[in-house]
């Protein structure tokens, strides 16, 4: 168990690695805040926004702040498994096949653009997520911890494409959407970026040491049997929204979400707890997370595309009508 002491230095320790993030990476709070949760927590984050919005110069410089191993992987149609995990080389000197290990093998992994290259390349990416071990050969290597996999799209070009499956995306912890920065802050980057001479200088903050530290501390986060069952609810509220006097969203839903959806909403309501200084989870916490963690596993049907119903809409309708019971 963790003393009082060391959890408050954990705590100041993550102000300091926002801050150090944000010496290079102007705005995105609510980016960087989901890294930290998917990182805490074990949780993979798929991240979808228009090109140029600093998703993968925002992980980039995490992973140096934490001092973690960084590969970024540019998903093309024409990248085999293989590119990805690993292959065996003959090496002729000692007539042997030697394992030549693939850009997994670090702590984040950005996969860029997931969405362009086949299935069967997706589905070894989701395979290292599940199971964090990788097969070369015959031989099965474990993946080194922390282990995480941040996965871009690009909304925008839909044209040669290959869609995420539903039961692949349901692995991502988090589906965050990065959006358009505020003027202020677009003056801010735009006034560092041009300036040919900025060279960033981020300290490394938190060890791997730390990091499993801070994923004790936030399991020992204390979540009431009422939150937990309001977590339940909210979850229900997807499968059969009618139940919840919400009939007007009921012909829409093809696809409530799965059980993933309740253990992830428990997870990142208690590292949002954890982030601002609790050991105990209040409903904003997972009010907070509840859109990122459900709307990509939340599937409407046609109908609702033709009236222009999103996920979100359901997602904050039920979060408006469910009570805390």
């Amino acid at each position: 168990m963790a003393t009082p002491d060391q959890i408050q230095d954990h705590q100041q320790k993550l102000k300091q690695v926002v801050a150090e993030v944000g010496k290079v990476v102007v705005g995105q709070q609510t980016l960087i805040n989901r890294l930290l949760i998917g990182l805490f927590t074990g949780g993979h984050i798929l991240l979808e926004g228009v090109p140029g919005l600093a998703k993968t110069l925002t992980i980039n410089t995490l992973a140096q702040v934490l001092h973690l191993d960084f590969q970024r992987l540019q998903f093309t149609p024409d990248l085999l498994p293989s590119d990805l995990v690993g292959t065996m080389i003959y090496n002729q000197n000692q007539s042997v096949f030697e394992v030549k290990k693939g850009p997994i093998f670090a702590n984040l992994v950005l996969a860029d653009e997931i969405n362009r290259s086949p299935a069967k390349v997706q589905s070894a990416l989701l395979e290292a997520m599940q199971e964090r071990q990788v097969t070369i050969g015959e031989t099965t290597f474990p993946l080194d911890r922390p282990f995480l996999v941040l996965a871009t799209q690009n909304p925008v070009e839909q044209e040669g494409t290959y869609p995420l499956p539903e039961a692949q995306v349901d692995r991502f912890m988090l589906k965050v959407h990065v959006d358009y920065l505020r003027k202020a802050d677009e003056l801010a980057v735009m006034r560092r970026m041009a300036d040919l001479s900025f060279r960033p200088d981020v300290r490394e903050v938190l060890t791997k040491q730390d990091i499993f530290d801070i994923r004790d501390e936030i399991n020992q986060v204390q979540v009431s049997d009422t939150l937990e069952k309001y977590i339940i609810e909210l979850v229900f509220a997807t499968r059969k929204p009618a139940e919840y006097d919400l009939a007007e969203f009921a012909p829409y839903v093809q696809y409530g979400v799965s059980p993933r959806a309740s253990i992830a909403l428990h997870r990142a309501a208690r590292a949002v707890a954890f982030f601002e200084e609790r050991d105990y989870v209040l409903p904003e916490d997972i009010k907070e997370v509840a859109a990122d963690v459900l709307n990509h596993r939340l599937l409407l049907n046609y109908e609702a595309e033709a009236d222009g119903v999103r996920s979100t809409d359901l997602i904050d309708a039920i979060l408006r009508k469910v009570p805390i019971s």
